[in-house]
């Protein structure tokens, strides 16, 4: 079991004697164990961020990004290390941990890294040179479901550009944080550049928006905490990066291919069992091929087996915590209750499983306003809505409050055309691949900024204008 401090100042500082244990959520173990952080922890790691500020963002670039790239690296060689942890504390599936949990953190730091020396630190325009520089000491407030990468698609980039760092990580599955502080400190990243307060949203999280010395919050996470965090953020003007709910669609059109589309769709849909942000959970279909569409669907569910997350042959495994399967079970239920027709799994329990488990299910004939059609589950549940027309499948998609990702399929141009449509920040035509250079953020209460390439450091920067 690993019973872990706060990370601040580049060593490990005691917290109180409350402490916040983390649960295996496919047996109900305990697995380690944080300290229950405080507003005074908080003005520790911003005193030192802010004391590291300085000699950290006059560090040249070319060294800055050099430490990033150790960062990748160093990630990379604990990557089976890391894995089994994700694994351990969330759940997510040992296949998937190690091909996209620690495979994208790997990418996204060495990609910020690669960024450097052809970014546009200084322009000119005019008489003015225009300059970037670091926002300051960056707090970092993250979530369970993919918990290294969320990190890294912050840290990596405010640190390239010379900010210094305090970091929340989630008090479900906050393990893997800590080996990412080993890391930098053997990448070279001198003390109080990155520190880690553990604890809860409501304590640690509201300390580290309301602080006076954080220059920057950038959150991951639900709406509602989202909302919070720019409520307490404001009244010191800080800048706030939000990365919010979703509820995706994927349209899928007359003229797609079908077989592409629901084998593609519901991948897409029950990624790491549902419980990510960008997940196409809104199936649109053109109603006179709904059954012939749920037909496929059913038969491509059959291959997904819900089981023990070390296994390498598990596709789904346990919701993240005992709280996630419950609120799981009781979206199904709803859906039942309100109309939508079942046609894969269910509330019921999971046979020979005593975990988190739910099982994945399929709704057909669902009404876009219903509750499991506007509101973000975060499990493995798909509503099928049928559609009259495009234009009506349109404005489907677009009539939740959320617009952060979403999918069309159809002929290229023609699903190109219908992506245009769409208020989401980000659209996959025909089953395009994932960029980890393309920005990444969402519309409306999806949140606000972007995070990933160059986009996602830009974030991090400040604009000043000099003229001569």
């Amino acid at each position: 079991m690993s019973t872990l401090q706060h990370f601040i100042d580049g060593a490990d500082v005691t917290g109180g004697a409350e402490r916040i244990e983390v649960t295996d959520p496919a047996t109900g173990a305990v697995v380690g164990s944080v300290p229950a952080g405080t507003a005074q922890d908080v003005d520790r790691a911003v005193a030192a961020a802010r004391a590291a500020f300085p000699g950290w963002s006059a560090t040249p670039v070319a060294e800055r990004a050099a430490v990033v790239q150790r960062i990748s690296d160093g990630i990379k060689e604990r990557a089976g290390e890391i894995a089994a942890t994700i694994t351990a504390e969330m759940g997510s599936p040992i296949t998937f941990s190690q091909k996209v949990q620690v495979a994208m953190p790997v990418g996204s730091s060495a990609a910020f890294a690669a960024l450097a020396a052809d970014f546009a630190w200084t322009e000119e325009i005019g008489n003015s040179l225009v300059v970037r520089e670091p926002v300051g000491v960056v707090g970092a407030i993250t979530p369970w479901n993919y918990p290294l990468h969320q990190i890294v698609a912050k840290v990596a980039p405010a640190l390239l550009a010379g900010n210094t760092v305090v970091l929340k990580p989630t008090e479900v599955a906050p393990l893997t944080a800590q080996i990412l502080a080993r890391i930098t400190v053997a990448a070279g990243l001198p003390a109080g550049a990155f520190n880690i307060v553990h604890g809860t949203g409501p304590v640690v999280g509201e300390a580290i928006a309301a602080h006076p010395d954080v220059d920057m919050v950038s959150f991951t996470g639900s709406t509602r905490a989202g909302k919070r965090v720019s409520v307490v953020a404001s009244d010191t003007v800080k800048r706030v990066s939000l990365e919010l709910g979703g509820k995706s669609a994927n349209v899928i059109l007359d003229d797609a291919d079908l077989g592409k589309a629901v084998k593609v769709g519901l991948g897409n849909a029950w990624i790491n069992g549902g419980q990510t942000c960008t997940a196409w959970t809104r199936m649109l279909v053109p109603a006179a091929r709904q059954d012939e569409i749920v037909s496929q669907l059913v038969d491509a569910a059959q291959r997904y087996t819900v089981g023990d997350p070390t296994d390498p042959s598990t596709r789904i495994g346990p919701m993240s915590s005992a709280a996630q399967q419950e609120r799981v079970r009781s979206y199904v239920e709803r859906g039942v209750a309100d109309g939508a027709r079942l046609v894969f799994g269910g509330p019921e329990p999971v046979d020979g499983l005593d975990g988190a488990y739910v099982r994945p299910t399929i709704f057909a004939d669902v009404a876009p306003d219903a509750v499991i059609a506007q509101e973000e589950i975060f499990g493995p549940v798909l509503s099928v809505i049928p559609y009259a027309d495009e234009e009506q499948a349109v404005q489907i998609a677009n009539s939740t409050v959320y617009g952060l990702a979403g999918a069309v399929f159809g002929e290229q141009e023609h699903a190109l055309a219908v992506a245009r449509r769409l208020r989401t920040g980000q659209v996959d035509v025909n089953g395009g691949a994932f960029n980890i250079l393309a920005p990444f953020g969402g519309y409306k209460q999806s949140g606000n900024g972007r995070e990933l390439g160059r986009f996602g450091l830009e974030e991090f920067l400040e604009t000043k204008s000099i003229q001569r």
